[in-house]
C-alpha cells in the first residue's frame, strides 16, 4: 500500500506561472491511474514518491515504511525507497547491454541471488535472444520491456510508470498491455501509472485518480468516472461526452422523471435529486449512449432534428458529428457500423438524434 500526501509549490517567475501540486492519493494492489491532462502534476507526483523530488509538506508511506514526513524531516534518498520506475524514455544505459542495464539495477543483491533474478526476469519478459544487444540495437518494444524487468529486478514494493505507452504503435501498445498484466498477476507489486489516454484507464486501471491543475477532482473506478464524472471540468478533460446547457422545467420524484430544456426542446429525463426547477444544468450523455434515425415527420419524444456534418470512422464503430441547431449545438453520436449501414448511411438526408432517459446524468 502507498499512501502519499503531497503539497509542493513552485512559484512565478519572470517567463512562468506558479504552478501547486497538493494530492492526497493511496494505492494497493493491482494498477492505480493517474490520469489527467498535461500539466496537472502527475509525473511531480510520481517523482515526489520516488524522492527525485522533495515536498515542501505531507508525509508518503510505503507499507509500514515513512519515505517523507515534513513534520519530522524524514527525507529518504530514492535509491532507499524500494521504488522501481519506469521512465518514459526507458533511460536505459546506451553503452550497456541489457543483462548488464538488469544487473547494474541489481548490484545491491547477493551475487548468486543477482544472477538467478537477471536471468529469471530476462526469461519472463522474452529478451533472451537480445540479452547481450544494446538498447539502440533492439525495439522499441524491447526496449520497454527491459526497462520494466530493471524496474522490478530489485523486488521492489511498488512500480511507477510514466506514460511508459506513449508513442508506441498498436501492435507494441498490446504488447505492453500484456505484459503490464503478467505484472499486476505475478509479482502482486502496487502499480501507479500515469497516462492522459482514456482508453488505457479501461485496459488496465483497476481504480483511477483524475487530477487538474495539481488536484485530485475525482477518484474511482474508470467505469464510475465515465459514467458520473463528478464535474464539467472532468467531463471535458475526459473528452467522452456531449455537454449540453438545459433548463429544469419539471420534477417529479413520484414517477422519478423530469424534464428538461434544451433550446426549443423539451426532453423527458430521470429525477434529478438536489435540484429545482429553473436550474440551469450542463446535461452530460456519452456518445455510444445515444441514438439516431431517418427524420420521418415531426421529431418524437427525446428526439431533435439535427444536420449530419461529418462521419467518421473507426476500427468498430463509426462517429457521426450532427448540428442540432443554433439553440442545441454539436452533438455526437456513435454507432455500430452495421446499425448505421441498416439506418441508410449516407444516404439520408434529414436526421433526428434521440436521447435517452436512462444515460442522461447532470453536472
Amino acid at each position: 500500500m502507498i499512501s502519499a500526501r503531497i503539497r509542493k509549490a513552485y512559484p512565478a517567475g519572470d517567463e512562468s506561472s506558479g504552478f501547486l501540486l497538493d494530492v492526497d492519493i493511496k494505492a494497493a494492489a493491482g494498477v492505480t491511474v493517474l490520469f489527467g491532462s498535461s500539466g496537472a502534476g502527475k509525473t511531480l507526483t510520481l517523482d515526489a514518491i520516488a524522492g527525485f523530488v522533495r515536498p515542501d509538506e505531507g508525509r508518503i508511506l510505503l507499507d509500514d515504511a515513512i519515505l517523507f514526513d515534513a513534520a519530522t524531516r524524514v527525507h529518504l534518498p530514492s535509491q532507499e525507497r524500494q521504488c522501481g520506475y519506469v521512465f518514459q524514455n526507458y533511460a536505459l544505459f546506451p553503452h550497456m547491454t541489457l543483462r548488464q542495464n538488469l544487473e547494474f539495477a541489481a548490484e545491491r543483491r547477493p551475487r548468486l541471488e543477482r544472477h538467478r533474478r537477471v536471468n529469471e526476469l530476462i526469461e519472463k519478459f522474452r529478451l533472451a535472444d537480445v540479452a547481450g544487444r544494446k538498447p539502440h540495437e533492439v525495439s522499441g518494444g524491447q526496449k520497454q520491456r527491459c526497462s520494466i524487468a530493471r524496474a522490478l529486478v530489485g523486488a521492489p514494493k511498488v512500480l511507477l510508470l510514466d506514460e511508459p505507452a506513449q508513442g508506441l504503435d498498436a501492435p507494441l501498445k498490446s504488447d505492453f498491455y500484456a505484459v503490464l498484466q503478467q505484472v499486476r498477476e505475478e509479482f502482486d507489486t502496487p502499480i501507479l501509472l500515469v497516462t492522459h489516454d482514456l482508453e488505457e484507464c479501461f485496459a488496465l486501471g483497476d481504480q483511477m485518480i483524475v487530477l487538474r491543475e495539481g488536484a485530485v477532482v475525482q477518484a474511482g473506478t474508470p467505469q464510475q468516472i465515465l459514467d458520473k464524472p463528478s464535474s464539467l471540468e472532468t467531463a471535458k478533460l475526459l473528452g467522452a461526452h456531449n455537454l449540453l446547457q438545459s433548463e429544469i422545467r419539471a420534477l417529479d420524484p413520484s414517477r422519478n422523471t423530469s424534464k428538461l430544456r434544451i433550446g426549443e426542446f423539451e426532453i423527458n429525463g430521470p429525477y434529478l435529486p438536489g435540484h429545482l426547477i429553473g436550474d440551469r444544468v450542463w446535461l452530460c450523455v456519452r456518445p455510444e449512449d445515444m441514438a439516431v434515425k431517418p427524420r420521418n415527420g415531426k421529431p418524437g419524444t427525446n428526439q431533435v432534428p439535427a444536420q449530419l456534418l461529418g462521419v467518421h470512422e473507426r476500427p468498430q464503430f463509426i462517429r457521426l458529428e450532427f448540428n442540432g441547431g443554433e439553440t442545441v449545438g454539436a452533438v455526437t453520436v456513435e454507432l455500430p457500423r452495421r446499425e448505421y449501414e441498416a439506418l441508410g448511411g449516407s444516404d439520408v438526408r434529414e436526421w433526428v438524434v434521440q436521447f435517452p432517459t436512462t444515460a442522461m446524468s447532470v453536472l
